[in-house]
Protein backbone atom coordinates (compact mmCIF):
# COMPACT_ATOMS: atom_id res chain seq x y z
CA UNK A 1 0.00 0.00 0.00
CA UNK A 2 1.21 3.20 -0.87
CA UNK A 3 1.51 5.88 1.36
CA UNK A 4 -0.48 9.10 1.15
CA UNK A 5 1.24 12.52 1.59
CA UNK A 6 -1.88 13.66 3.90
CA UNK A 7 -4.43 15.68 2.82
CA UNK A 8 -4.35 19.58 4.75
CA UNK A 9 -7.68 19.96 3.09
CA UNK A 10 -9.16 17.72 5.78
CA UNK A 11 -8.19 19.06 8.69
CA UNK A 12 -10.51 18.95 11.52
CA UNK A 13 -10.76 21.31 14.81
CA UNK A 14 -10.97 19.43 18.43
CA UNK A 15 -14.18 19.57 20.01
CA UNK A 16 -12.79 21.59 22.44
CA UNK A 17 -11.98 24.84 20.29
CA UNK A 18 -15.38 24.73 18.93
CA UNK A 19 -17.26 24.59 22.70
CA UNK A 20 -15.16 27.33 23.51
CA UNK A 21 -15.51 29.27 20.80
CA UNK A 22 -19.59 28.94 20.42
CA UNK A 23 -19.27 30.03 24.10
CA UNK A 24 -17.74 33.39 23.49
CA UNK A 25 -20.63 35.54 22.35
CA UNK A 26 -21.22 38.84 22.76
CA UNK A 27 -23.66 40.53 25.25
CA UNK A 28 -26.15 41.45 22.65
CA UNK A 29 -25.76 38.06 20.78
CA UNK A 30 -27.11 36.50 24.04
CA UNK A 31 -29.42 39.02 24.38
CA UNK A 32 -30.95 38.02 20.69
CA UNK A 33 -30.55 34.72 21.26
CA UNK A 34 -32.94 34.34 24.46
CA UNK A 35 -35.64 36.41 22.04
CA UNK A 36 -35.23 34.05 19.41
CA UNK A 37 -35.61 31.46 21.33
CA UNK A 38 -38.89 33.06 23.12
CA UNK A 39 -40.03 33.30 19.52
CA UNK A 40 -39.86 36.69 18.73
CA UNK A 41 -39.86 37.41 15.29
CA UNK A 42 -36.39 40.03 14.03
CA UNK A 43 -38.70 42.97 13.32
CA UNK A 44 -39.80 42.48 17.77
CA UNK A 45 -36.05 42.25 18.36
CA UNK A 46 -35.26 45.12 16.43
CA UNK A 47 -38.04 47.04 18.12
CA UNK A 48 -37.59 46.02 21.58
CA UNK A 49 -33.69 46.63 21.76
CA UNK A 50 -33.78 50.00 19.52
CA UNK A 51 -31.53 48.76 17.13
CA UNK A 52 -32.38 47.84 13.02
CA UNK A 53 -33.74 44.76 11.87
CA UNK A 54 -30.45 44.43 9.75
CA UNK A 55 -28.41 44.99 12.82
CA UNK A 56 -30.36 41.80 14.26
CA UNK A 57 -30.08 39.56 11.14
CA UNK A 58 -26.41 39.87 11.42
CA UNK A 59 -26.27 38.96 14.68
CA UNK A 60 -28.58 36.27 13.98
CA UNK A 61 -25.89 35.14 10.98
CA UNK A 62 -23.07 35.78 13.00
CA UNK A 63 -24.37 33.08 16.02
CA UNK A 64 -25.98 30.37 13.23
CA UNK A 65 -22.17 30.44 11.50
CA UNK A 66 -20.71 30.29 15.19
CA UNK A 67 -22.86 27.21 16.16
CA UNK A 68 -22.94 25.91 12.66
CA UNK A 69 -26.67 25.72 12.63
CA UNK A 70 -28.60 26.02 9.58
CA UNK A 71 -32.36 26.50 10.96
CA UNK A 72 -33.48 28.04 14.01
CA UNK A 73 -34.71 24.40 15.78
CA UNK A 74 -30.61 23.61 15.23
CA UNK A 75 -29.37 27.15 16.38
CA UNK A 76 -31.63 26.26 19.79
CA UNK A 77 -29.85 22.89 19.82
CA UNK A 78 -26.29 23.59 19.88
CA UNK A 79 -26.96 26.89 22.12
CA UNK A 80 -28.68 24.49 24.83
CA UNK A 81 -25.70 22.01 24.35
CA UNK A 82 -23.16 24.49 24.51
CA UNK A 83 -24.54 26.29 27.85
CA UNK A 84 -25.68 29.07 26.12
CA UNK A 85 -29.08 28.75 27.37
CA UNK A 86 -30.11 27.43 30.91
CA UNK A 87 -31.25 23.39 30.39
CA UNK A 88 -34.80 24.42 31.98
CA UNK A 89 -35.24 27.46 29.20
CA UNK A 90 -38.71 28.12 27.78
CA UNK A 91 -40.25 25.49 30.77
CA UNK A 92 -43.34 26.97 32.41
Amino acid sequence: MAHSRGNTALTFEPVESGRKQASQITPRQSQILKMVAMGHTNREIAVSLKISVRTVEVHRFNLMRRLNARNVAQLLRQSLRHGLLPASFGKR
